[in-house]
């Protein structure tokens, strides 16, 4: 079995940009040369997560309403009080939605449907520098 690991690295514009990483993920597949087995994409640092979302405007606003409302941004957080950097929200947000997504790899390809594709969320209160781990492990 190969193990290939390779990290994307961006900018993000803040609070709740969603960035497609679908075409990153997949040069990184072509780079490995694994033809079937496993893709993990893991997002480094505990205020952004990963997932999948069909990437169009009207959904990643729905994704943004929707965290507002299940975890708002302007309660008071522990974690606020204790170290004043008001990402309490933050935090949470990213334990719910998760740091890492594993995608079938099939014959070269990911297996994702017509209308998946994989998304970092910014989680934090302001703009940063991140970094994801891509894993592609397999057979060649």
């Amino acid at each position: 079995m190969k193990i290939y690991h390779k990290e994307i690295r961006f900018e993000t514009r803040g609070e709740l940009d969603v960035v497609d990483l679908t075409g990153k993920v997949e040069n990184i597949v072509n780079e490995s040369k694994v033809k079937n087995g496993l893709v993990n994409v893991f997002s480094i640092g505990s205020t952004a997560a990963i997932s999948i979302l069909e990437y169009e405007p009207g959904l990643k606003n729905d994704l943004k309403n929707i965290l507002d409302r299940i975890v708002p941004k302007d309660m008071e957080y522990e974690h606020h009080l204790r170290w004043g950097d008001y990402n309490g929200h933050s935090h949470i947000r990213a334990s719910l939605i998760k740091s890492s997504l594993t995608v079938p790899l099939v014959n070269g390809s990911l297996v994702l449907g017509t209308w998946q594709q994989i998304i970092f969320i910014e989680l934090d209160v302001r703009p940063r520098n991140r970094r994801v781990m891509v894993t592609v492990m397999g057979e060649e």
